[in-house]
């Protein structure tokens, strides 16, 4: 049976040889020989950590969502005002995948082409992160400065998909630019949407 260790540098080595090659030729396309030739261990070692190709790309997002969103979470323990919550929390977002292209290539990519494989872990981020953004918003409507009128679920899904299609074109230009930078003005941007009563976003 396949050993599941994330403390494990075998292991870990196995995730980050994946990521090179689901990132460069996508996932259908890579190999356990190649994964294995990326991570610098022998094909066997793979089966000592993982059942098979399907198996490393279920663990390696599961991996890479406990790390974003132990990350998160402490942007929400953190005693501040939702507006400074809702700028740290776009803003480690941002940092997260512009400090590790592949995992946002593989994230928004392989996640989707293969969505059935992944579906569980992928509906699990999805409400985690939902979450996070609803108990912003609820802070928000009770601070005044997001409309109290708005329907949760639309200012939730308009701030999800402002964030997504932000880093998606952000993918799609080959990370040319720099995605935290625009953590601010797009803050500003969603608060003014969200209807307060013409707060605006402050700088730290």
């Amino acid at each position: 049976m396949a050993k599941r260790s994330g403390s494990n540098d075998k292991y870990e080595r196995i995730l980050h040889g994946a990521a090179t090659v689901f990132a460069k030729e996508g996932f259908h396309q890579a190999t356990v020989a190649k994964i294995a030739k990326a991570a610098g261990v022998a094909d066997g070692t793979i089966y000592n950590y993982f059942k098979n190709k399907d198996d490393i790309l279920v663990q390696f997002l599961t991996y890479k969502a406990h790390q974003v969103f132990s990350k998160f979470r402490q942007v929400m323990e953190q005693p501040h005002d939702a507006v400074t919550k809702l700028r740290n929390l776009i803003r480690q977002h941002f940092s997260a995948f512009q400090a590790d292209i592949q995992m946002a290539l593989i994230y928004q990519a392989e996640s989707r082409r293969n969505r059935r494989l992944v579906e569980k872990e992928i509906l699990e981020m999805g409400k985690m992160y939902a979450d996070i953004v609803s108990a912003i918003i609820d802070q928000g409507q009770k601070e005044g400065v997001i409309s109290a009128d708005l329907h949760l679920p639309l200012a939730r899904r308009m701030i999800v998909g402002t964030v997504e299609d932000v880093i998606n074109s952000w993918i799609q230009s080959g990370g040319k630019y720099k995605l935290t930078p625009l953590a601010e003005p797009l803050v500003g941007l969603l608060v003014n949407g969200l209807g307060g009563p013409g707060r605006q976003a402050k700088s730290d």
